[in-house]
């Protein structure tokens, strides 16, 4: 056939097919962006019980700890926290906001040295945490001695954190299956136990119903969260 410059009907049409599939596909995407646009956003509800995170400070952090190990670490990067904005950012310890969640086997660490010296066989146990030194179970809560060496928290002691500003939010479900485990081993009662381990928590620590709870809460108010 000829060349005669001008396309056959066939390509004509196959043209404005491919043309039409086009505009029907862009006007597609557009009407999805604008009924995204139109829905609701989703906020999460607020209680009253989680209003203890609106701490003041230019930045915040929740560190998840649920092993013995993991709460070492966790205080060694919460020092980190405070030494480097210091240091790199000129920031004070008042401007900003971190939080070190103890819950399910770190729970034992939020409680103080008269809990340990009491119940630290049964803790350790339970815990599956032993003195590195002694290999025994602890009578003290190790990661608050000063100068130890022996743990990889580096040093960094809960007294040094909570000086700086640093608050513990200790799992209360596990804080009473603890006290539970502890009146067993001593012939006493569960209940008279958790009142006794609430009166010897640690420093800027506060009992809360649930750790994952608080880690969740914390991400929704705003917090960053370091969970390994």
């Amino acid at each position: 056939m000829a060349e005669t410059g001008f396309e056959s009907p066939v390509e004509r049409r196959s043209f404005f097919s491919r043309g039409l599939a086009a505009c029907a596909a862009i006007a597609g995407i557009g009407g999805l962006a604008a009924q995204a646009q139109s829905l609701p956003q989703w906020k999460p509800i607020r209680h009253a019980e989680d209003d203890w995170l609106n701490l003041p400070g230019k930045h915040r952090v929740v560190f998840d700890s649920a092993t013995p190990d993991g709460f070492g670490l966790r205080l060694l990067f919460c020092g980190n926290y405070y030494v480097v904005h210091q240091d790199a950012y000129n920031l004070k310890n008042n401007e900003l906001a971190a939080v070190l969640v103890a819950r399910h086997h770190a729970t034992p660490f939020a409680f103080n040295d008269v809990i340990w010296g009491k119940y630290g066989t049964i803790l350790g146990q339970l815990a599956n945490f032993i003195d590195p030194k002694t290999k025994q179970t602890p009578a003290s809560n190790l990661y608050n001695a000063a100068d130890y060496g022996a743990l990889n928290n580096r040093g960094t002691t809960i007294d040094s954190l909570t000086k700086r500003g640093m608050r513990i939010a200790v799992c209360g479900m596990a804080t009473r299956q603890l006290s539970d485990a502890m009146a067993a081993s001593v012939g006493s009662n569960g209940g008279r136990v958790y009142a006794e381990v609430v009166a010897n928590l640690v420093p800027n620590a506060r009992l809360i119903p649930s750790g994952v709870i608080a880690v969740t809460r914390a991400q929704e108010r705003g917090y960053s969260i370091i969970s390994t």
